[in-house]
């Protein structure tokens, strides 16, 4: 017997409907890509940690959602700052150890801007409902 494949329209869970976990997402894809440049001898080391911690911010974004107080759905928020923030920290390293280049780490910084933005709107809000 063949196996049948049902297709059905997928349901989007409420974290993939936030603009700000779909560039969070997109940003993690994007340090991949970049990191796949860095030395060999980073792999266990910096480049390890920058993917871990641009995965972090997504991941709290999505695990916040499914929290039932604001007030808990805001603290993973807060940590989706704070991974945010450990992201922005090894980018400035990656530049003075010569990783990455001007233009990528102005399009990094400039992406992480948008996404702390974008957390802080959103920690404040959960805060306020």
């Amino acid at each position: 017997m063949f196996n049948r494949v049902i297709v059905e329209k997928m349901y989007t869970f409420s974290f993939e409907k936030l603009k700000v976990w779909q560039e969070a997402i997109d940003f993690s894809v994007e340090i991949y890509s970049i990191s796949k440049k860095f030395p060999a001898d980073e792999k266990y080391g910096i480049t390890s940690q920058l993917k871990r911690a641009s995965n972090s911010i997504s991941a709290n974004i999505a695990e916040g959602t499914s929290r039932i107080t604001n007030k808990d759905k805001a603290h993973f928020s807060t940590i989706a700052f704070s991974s945010t923030m450990e992201v922005l920290n090894r980018i400035i390293l990656c530049k003075k150890l010569e990783f990455i280049n001007n233009e990528i780490y102005n399009d990094l910084r400039s992406r992480i801007y948008k996404i702390s933005n974008m957390l802080n709107a959103l920690r404040k809000a959960q805060l306020n409902s």
